[in-house]
Formats: structure tokens, sequence, C-alpha cells
């Protein structure tokens, strides 16, 4: 009887480094077939325990060996197969494609959104903020026109008085102007008279309320006021 390596191993519980050295040392019949080592034992050196039991390792081990194994029958990939797997891919990939365009659509969609709300808001401050400064420029210039309108008021009123004072300054009753100069009492009695003389042909002369006034802002008396 005969037994590879691991056979002598497993039924003498033996390492495989022992079985090689007691190889080596030729303690242990072996022949090689095939290039594998079996190692010889006699029937007689074995009991009858030990020998059914390698027998019947033999016998399922041969079994074994009759055992057809199934073979897998790999299929053959031909031209529509792989074109059929292109198609797929590529109908697979354009699904894709439209749901990434609706995805992109939507975003784009929101953000014009979110930039007309914006605008939207920028103007309305930008509205109210002209509306107040429209408000506040028609108070300044209803400010500013009253002011003007006071100020050329305040003008005229001023130019009046001024133009009414030198009225009443440039007119001036006879009586008083005479005692003003420099004259004696019957001087005036006859430059009065000279002025009663001639008060209803003389144009120079004003008469109001029986006294006689002169207007030196128009007219010369140097001819009646001689003395």
């Amino acid at each position: 009887m005969r037994l590879t390596l691991d056979e002598y191993s497993k039924h003498f519980k033996m390492s495989k480094e022992m079985i090689n050295s007691k190889l080596r040392n030729k303690k242990l019949n072996y022949i090689i077939e095939d290039g594998i080592t079996y190692i010889i034992v006699t029937r007689s050196s074995l009991d009858t325990e030990l020998r059914n039991k390698i027998h019947n390792d033999k016998k399922a081990s041969l079994a074994k060996e009759k055992v057809v194994p199934v073979v897998q029958v790999k299929q053959k990939t031909t031209v529509a197969m792989v074109l059929g797997l292109y198609q797929k891919e590529n109908q697979q990939l354009k699904e894709k494609i439209v749901q990434l365009e609706i995805k992109i659509d939507k975003l784009i969609d929101d953000k014009e959104q979110m930039l007309r709300d914006e605008m939207a808001k920028i103007e309305q401050v930008y509205s109210s903020k002209d509306e107040q400064l429209k408000n506040i420029l028609e108070l300044i210039n209803a400010k500013l026109a009253s002011e003007a309108s006071q100020t050329i008021h305040e003008i005229e009123t001023i130019e009046t008085k001024q133009t009414n004072t030198q009225k009443e300054e440039s007119i001036i009753e006879l009586k008083h102007y005479l005692k003003t100069l420099d004259l004696e009492n019957y001087q005036k009695k006859v430059i009065k008279k000279r002025f009663l003389a001639v008060y209803s042909k003389d144009i120079r002369v004003i008469k109001q309320n029986g006294r006689i006034y002169l207007d030196f802002s128009k007219y010369d008396y140097s001819d009646l006021l001689e003395y």
C-alpha cells in the first residue's frame, strides 16, 4: 500500500517535517511517480482498524475523482448584446441628463426670482427715499419762497418809508424853513408876503390848509428867498 505525504501525515499523526527527515535518512520506503512522492507501507505493519480506515478514505477519494465537474458554459458575447448594453447605458445617461437639466432650470428660476425680489426691494427703498427727498425739497423751497417774499416785503416797506421820509424832508413849510435862516423878523415877513403874492400864479408855491410849503426836491426858490 502506498500513501502520499498528506495521507501518511494524517493517518500516522506525524508532521511533514518529520516525514521528510525520515525520507532523507531513508528510514521510510518510498517511490516517486510523476513528481509525487509515495510512501510504501506494508499491510502487515498496520492494524485492522487503521487499514480499514485507509481503505475507506481511498474509496472516497476515488469516488470524488469520478464525479464529473459541472462546467459553466460561458455565454458567447455577440455584437447585438454589446449594442443592447450600449443602448441601455445610453438611455440611462439620457435620463440622468434630463434630470440634471430639470434641476439646473429650477436653480436658474430660483436665482432669477431671488434677483427680481432683491431688485423690487431696492426699487422700493429708492422710491421711498426719492419721495422723502422730494418732500424735503418742497419744504425747503416753500420756506425759501416764504423768506424771500417776506424779505421783499420788508425791502419794499423800507423803501416806501425811506421815500416818504425823503419826501417829508424835501417838502417843508415856509414858516419852519424861515426859522432856520439867520434873518430878522421883518425880513421873514417880507419873504412870506412875496410867496403869498405869487402862490396862485407860481406852481412852485404849494398851499395846503392855509399854509405855504416848499418842495426843494423839485424847485428852486432862490429868487423868492432873496433879501
